[in-house]
């Protein structure tokens, strides 16, 4: 591409606000127009992020000369066909973990992206926090040997998005909270593991709270009227076999009688050392712990790590790897990835065994 700015369409004025707030933060990149179907809200956070042009459909956007690229901010039943509409009209796309609701939907992103020479990426904007970032200089410098066993997980005492919305219908969202915060997990371990095949998966779900409508996450019923009926998973649990003899154990829930509160992490173990994130309602202050031996001597470690922004990042190496040809990080190969996981979870819990990934 030449030295001009990357003129970017945003499509969704939820999340999409973030990506506004970012792209307006780098140098590289001009923020043309934002759409939507929630007007009032759509004039608001174009006026908030002095966005010049706001359209209701989409297709209004991807037809404008004067868009490069755009940010996919959607339910996830229209990641595949607003992304491939995208790719088709000749834009760059960035899309919203997860790439879309299943792995054939994601080949077909992938494929399009590929037969266009566009670039597509996902917004896997938490493993670019600062803490998981330090994680990996960490293991890549040797420290913790060779990784054997990983745990991860998103857990919420109450915190189901939205009771009645897309959130819980299986059509729009393509599962509940193991695609929409497992996802993140998932991607963070896998990521510090350095890429591992997922082999195999053994999984089980569970729907004991939403579909008695309890649970909800406080505050969020402002953002839907919809009157949905509960089809998805609250708790989700999968065993993933990976390459090498590696395994993980993944969990991911909106509704438990826990102490959780709105956390996530991730716990590696190693020939040589061990390294744990835990972050309790998004915190980004004193998240890592690591564990090792010292001359024979169990020791801990706490280091103290600077706050960053995900987001800003996931946008800035999107922005870069248009203008400038940088790697295109995280790759829509590893949202494929995350997607034949998902997949083959769903598959086991509806079965009751485990499954293979091909």
């Amino acid at each position: 591409m030449s030295t001009q700015k990357l003129r970017v369409g945003v499509i969704g004025a939820g999340i999409g606000a973030l990506h506004l707030a970012a792209y307006n933060q780098i140098p590289d990149a001009e923020v043309v127009a934002l759409a939507g179907l929630d007007d009032d809200r759509v004039r608001r956070v174009a006026a908030e992020h002095h966005v010049p042009q706001t359209y209701r459909e989409y297709e209004q956007m991807l037809a404008a000369p004067n868009v490069d690229a755009v940010s996919v901010c959607l339910p996830n039943a229209l990641h595949a066909p607003v992304a491939l509409a995208a790719l088709q009209a000749g834009k760059h796309v960035l899309v919203e973990k997860p790439l879309a609701r299943n792995a054939q939907e994601a080949r077909a992103i992938l494929d399009a992206a590929q037969a266009q020479s566009k670039v597509l990426m996902v917004s896997f904007d938490k493993r670019h926090r600062a803490d998981v970032q330090w994680i990996k200089r960490y293991i890549d410098s040797g420290a913790l040997g060779q990784i054997y066993y990983a745990k991860a997980h998103w857990m919420r005492r109450a915190g189901i998005p939205r009771l009645g919305s897309w959130f819980v219908s299986k059509e729009q969202a393509g599962g509940g909270p193991l695609v929409d915060l497992g996802v993140h997990v998932l991607d963070i371990a896998m990521y510090l593991m350095g890429e591992p095949a997922p082999l195999a998966v053994s999984a089980s779900a569970y729907a004991e709270f939403g579909p008695r409508g309890l649970k909800g996450w406080q505050g969020r019923e402002q953002f839907s009227d919809e009157r949905l009926p509960y089809e998805v998973e609250d708790l989700a649990t999968a065993f993933v076999r990976l390459g090498g003899g590696a395994t993980l154990l993944l969990e991911a829930s909106w509704a438990t009688h826990s102490s959780a509160g709105d956390d996530f992490g991730v716990t590696l173990y190693g020939t040589e050392g061990g390294v744990e994130l835990m972050v309790r309602n998004y915190t980004t202050v004193d998240t890592v712990r690591v564990f090792t031996d010292i001359g024979g001597v169990a020791t801990d470690m706490a280091p103290k790590i600077p706050k960053s922004d995900g987001h800003l990042e996931v946008i800035s190496r999107f922005v870069s790897a248009v203008v400038h040809g940088t790697p295109a990080i995280p790759s829509a190969d590893d949202g494929l990835r995350r997607n034949l996981v998902l997949d083959a979870a769903y598959q086991s819990a509806a079965e009751g065994r485990e499954i293979t990934i091909s």
